[in-house]
């Protein structure tokens, strides 16, 4: 007799394996109504948010629970003005003459988690070598840890202006650069720099409308470009679907980059009562960056830290810029979020907070500044910026209120970004 075997196949569902993590928040940001609420439970299924729902839901099965029940929990920071290949220190001016683009790739991944575990789950990078174009496709491949990034890749001056590459080089390694290595000095060569940017890659565009303190120039905030160049480079940068931010210290570079259509101007320092009524009236941004100017101001005075000509300049801007920010968030001008890290020690970032709450913003707005408004700009507001379904499950928490005490957004104890535990 022959014997026949029969094999029953039972067929699962993946979806029957499917693990959601719950978080048990024991109060929760709404960032875009400016509320604090209690006992809610979040929901996250893959790299998104679910469900946010009233009180402590029990998991199911095969469900992961984390216990926030202490904290406050909010949707992940957004720091908007950052430079994640480098940070400062005596041996900077020194490293563009001896590091190689592979031992700027590397130092950067460090400084990238460093951002992330300091619950900024997103940021904007304004400017490097554009090895940050590299470094935010490997975060977005899961090479390496670190914030969403949206990156300038490298900014765009002109000839000797703040972000020129060769600016305190012998004339022998000086050269000319170009568009090519953002440098423009006309309207053409504007438009042909912008475009550059998008063929390597970048998300925004970044220019130097004025000098800087950092760079090895004598004027800290002479504007550097015609209106004519940075109507170019915005009309251009539209067409590809990109806003412009630009670095401005001094008042006429500012006033020419907002009439020319930049969207933000970053630091603001010798911004007068006529540029802030302008910058209303065109809708245009102002990312303070205090704690960068803390930062030189302090290390101004230690000898050796900066070269000769950079320290005077760090001694004037400094002290000015958390002044300026008071001034104007008083009358009224939009403010976003972003710090400048690179320029301090990255994963400093949440002091800014304090810094921004002291000159008068209520705490409730500094966090808005860093969550809905910062996502508005950056176009991503349907994704990242609030704690809502559908939105990415990009999570932090801290011990106390922020509310209560902004301090607290200094020391995060706990990260999500896509639905996967970093800090905890």
């Amino acid at each position: 007799m022959k014997k026949i075997l029969i094999l029953v196949l039972t067929i699962v569902s993946p979806s029957a394996f499917a693990q959601d993590i719950l978080l048990h928040c024991g109060k929760l940001i709404d960032a875009e109504k400016g509320k604090v609420l209690s006992e809610k439970t979040i929901i996250i299924s893959g790299d998104k948010i679910k469900e946010v729902r009233d009180g402590y839901v029990d998991p199911e099965t095969n469900d992961k629970l984390i216990d926030l029940k202490d904290k406050t929990v909010l949707p992940g920071l957004i720091d908007m003005h950052v430079h994640l290949e480098s940070e400062t220190n005596p041996k900077r001016y020194m490293a563009r003459y001896t590091f190689n683009e592979a031992d700027i790739a590397f130092e950067s991944t460090v400084y990238a988690k460093r951002t992330l575990m300091a619950g900024f789950t997103t940021v904007r990078d304004l400017g490097g070598t554009g090895v940050n174009i590299a470094l935010r496709n490997a975060v977005n491949n899961g090479y390496v840890d670190g914030p969403r990034i949206f990156t300038a890749g490298k900014s765009i001056a002109t000839t000797g202006g703040h972000a020129d590459p060769t600016n305190g080089s012998k004339n022998s390694l000086m050269g000319d650069p170009g568009p090519r290595e953002g440098v423009i000095n006309s309207p053409e060569e504007a438009r042909k720099a912008v475009r550059q940017r998008y063929k390597n890659g970048a998300d925004v565009i970044k220019i130097t409308a004025t000098g800087g303190v950092l760079s090895v120039a004598k004027s800290g905030k002479n504007p550097q470009f015609f209106i004519d160049e940075v109507k170019a480079i915005t009309e251009t940068a539209k067409d590809y679907g990109m806003l412009v931010a630009a670095h401005a210290h001094g008042d006429e570079g500012m006033q020419r980059a907002v009439k020319g259509g930049v969207k933000t101007i970053e630091h603001g320092t010798f911004m007068s009562d006529e540029t802030m009524a302008l910058m209303k009236a065109y809708d245009a941004y102002l990312v303070p960056t205090i704690t960068a100017g803390k930062f030189v101001a302090e290390k101004a005075e230690v000898a050796g830290f900066y070269p000769d000509i950079v320290a005077p300049k760090a001694r004037e801007v400094g002290p000015q810029i958390q002044g300026t920010f008071a001034k104007a968030y008083k009358k009224g001008v939009p403010i976003v979020f972003g710090t400048d890290a690179g320029v301090f020690p990255h994963g400093e970032n949440g002091k800014e907070f304090g810094y921004m709450v002291e000159a008068g913003m209520p705490e409730m707005e500094s966090i808005q500044a860093a969550t809905v408004v910062a996502a508005r700009l950056l176009g991503e507001e349907k994704r990242i910026g609030q704690l809502e379904p559908g939105f990415y499950a990009d999570i932090i928490a801290v011990d106390q209120d922020p509310t209560k005490y902004i301090k607290t957004l200094e020391k995060v104890v706990f990260v999500m970004k896509g639905g996967k535990v970093y800090k905890n």
